[in-house]
């Protein structure tokens, strides 16, 4: 599975140049081929965030709504975001990894076991961007990983790239 950054920067960091990314930069992650990335085309409307830091939630909600245009539909924990998806019925989920509680790759798993959201779009959103703790989520079938802190002025262009979305 190929791990390449939104910018041409490798999972290890360093450039196709070779030049290593900057520090602190926001870099989104993907997965090519993945079943569940969406595909060109994919009409994205309604995107829930899960997160539970109060604050990433609102940032969150303001640049997926406001910037993005997206109706956003917030759940603070992955027992949350479980009891609402089946209502819902979000076209992407944007998952944090480090949840106290049900944490996010326990939550993706739960998300891949409930019919509403088995082929659902998951993109992880994480401060760890390691090159190993990348390839692990995107093993799980995630369609991407979004490094936080993220940029709520292109957090949107970020979900839409990584899920070929119109």
């Amino acid at each position: 599975m190929a791990v390449e950054a939104a910018d041409g920067v490798a999972a290890d960091g360093v450039a196709a140049d070779g030049v290593a990314a900057a520090d602190g930069a926001a870099v989104a992650w993907e997965a090519h081929a993945d079943p569940h990335a969406g595909g060109t085309g994919m009409k994205l409307e309604k995107v829930m965030l899960v997160d539970d830091d109060a604050d990433i939630r609102t940032i969150g909600e303001i640049s997926l709504s406001k910037v993005g245009g997206w109706l956003v539909v917030l759940a603070d924990s992955g027992t949350d975001a479980l009891a609402k998806v089946s209502r819902e019925r979000p076209d992407a989920i944007l998952l944090d990894v480090m949840m106290p509680g049900m944490d996010g790759p326990t939550t993706f798993e739960r998300l891949r076991d409930l019919p509403a959201t088995r082929t659902t779009p998951i993109i992880f959103m994480t401060a760890k961007v390691q090159k190993l703790e990348v390839e692990r989520y995107l093993a799980l079938g995630a369609a991407g990983v979004i490094s936080k802190p993220f940029d709520p002025m292109t957090l949107h262009k970020e979900v839409r790239r990584l899920l070929g979305a119109a």
